[in-house]
């Protein structure tokens, strides 16, 4: 089924083309909607994302249908360490996936995303988290 199924092509900010199974690149609303009203020239934008985020965007994607189809024998538990292991970025590339995720309205991405910084920032001083989070205090004293 792998060679017969409908792929659909995504083009990034930066240029890059990727040809992305229809059943990955319809868990996005914002693909799925664009792709429902015929878009112009069968390749889809997805502006402000690039080709590196839109990999990763689309690695996440194929394991959560995998697992949910059952094509891949996955338990919810090593789904979850998949995931786990798979916002284990840099922090550019993980507010560049928050973006994209916002972006395209990946739920289940955003979620795991917004939930990674959460937890960066769990028991740390407003200070630390200035340092961490590379922001600079403005307040007056």
């Amino acid at each position: 089924m792998g060679s017969t199924s409908k792929k659909i092509k995504l083009r990034t900010s930066d240029g890059e083309i990727f040809e992305v199974e229809e059943v990955v690149a319809l868990q996005s609303p914002t693909i799925k909607n664009l792709y429902e009203n015929n878009c112009p020239g069968n390749v889809i934008p997805v502006p402000g994302v690039t080709g590196n985020i839109l990999s990763k965007v689309i690695d996440y994607g194929k394991k959560h249908v995998d697992a949910a189809t059952g094509k891949e024998n996955i338990s919810v538990d090593e789904l979850k360490a998949w995931d786990d292991d798979f916002v284990k970025v840099d922090q550019k590339t993980l507010f560049d996936l928050i973006l994209a995720a916002n972006s395209l309205n990946i739920e289940s991405l955003l979620g795991l995303t917004c939930l990674t910084v959460a937890n960066m920032r769990k028991g740390k001083t407003a200070e630390e988290m200035r340092t961490s989070f590379n922001t600079k205090n403005d307040l007056d004293p």
